[in-house]
């Protein structure tokens, strides 16, 4: 994929990194010309120094060739410039990285695809971390609505030795909650997981629901 990313802060930086190594083909734009240069130098993108919010910039970009832009610069107002010359350019997708919740509608109303939230995710993080140590949030869903989490079920569990159906079935196990993923240690195996599949002490189990229904199905397991 052709990806033109706008603004190299921590974020723009990893992404680009993770881009490149997935073989995507990568296009930064910053304003900072040592940042460009630095960004060249090290991982050899193709680098535009200039402004993200200027259509004179994008053109030399070729952000009409791209498959997906990404808007990451520090202040949302220059993100949402970004997106309304994106789409004017008719990039298929546009990806925002948003600080402040009030720019929400207007990144909608700009028509950007993906509005993510940075500051909101790592807090869930954080939240998952202080008060369910025993649980490891992988992804947010939904804005934050729901996540995928995985623990891992204890030796004593009383769940051990059943299968998902009758877990699933059981009147304590939250019926919104989705068991996603088993991965058995043990044998270095992960397992999507059918009715008759046996969840086993040790194993690491992926679920998918709103957090009051993962911490039910948690302590259904067994988790503390």
């Amino acid at each position: 994929m052709r990806i033109v990313i706008a603004g190299v802060g921590l974020v723009g930086w990893g992404l680009t990194m993770k881009l490149t190594a997935g073989k995507h083909d990568v296009v930064v734009v910053d304003k900072d010309r040592d940042v460009c240069e630095r960004i060249y130098s090290q991982l050899g993108v193709t680098t535009i120094h200039g402004s993200a919010t200027d259509i004179n910039t994008l053109e030399e970009a070729e952000l009409d060739r791209a498959d997906c832009a990404v808007a990451a610069m520090r202040r949302d107002s220059d993100n949402l410039c970004f997106t309304v010359l994106a789409k004017h350019m008719e990039a298929p997708r546009v990806i925002v990285r948003m600080r402040d919740l009030r720019y929400a509608d207007a990144y909608k109303l700009a028509g950007a695809d993906r509005v993510l939230n940075i500051v909101e995710l790592y807090i869930n993080q954080f939240t998952w971390e202080i008060e369910e140590p025993a649980m490891q949030e992988l992804t947010a869903l939904g804005e934050g609505q729901a996540s995928i989490v995985f623990v891992r079920v204890p030796e004593e569990s009383k769940a051990a030795g059943r299968t998902v159906a009758q877990i699933a079935d059981s009147s304590g196990f939250p019926k919104d909650c989705v068991i996603a993923g088993i991965f058995r240690p043990r044998d270095a195996q992960f397992i999507i997981p059918r009715g008759p599949v046996t969840i086993e002490a040790g194993d690491r189990v992926y679920m998918a629901a709103n957090a009051d229904d993962i911490r039910r199905a948690a302590r259904y397991l067994g988790v503390r």
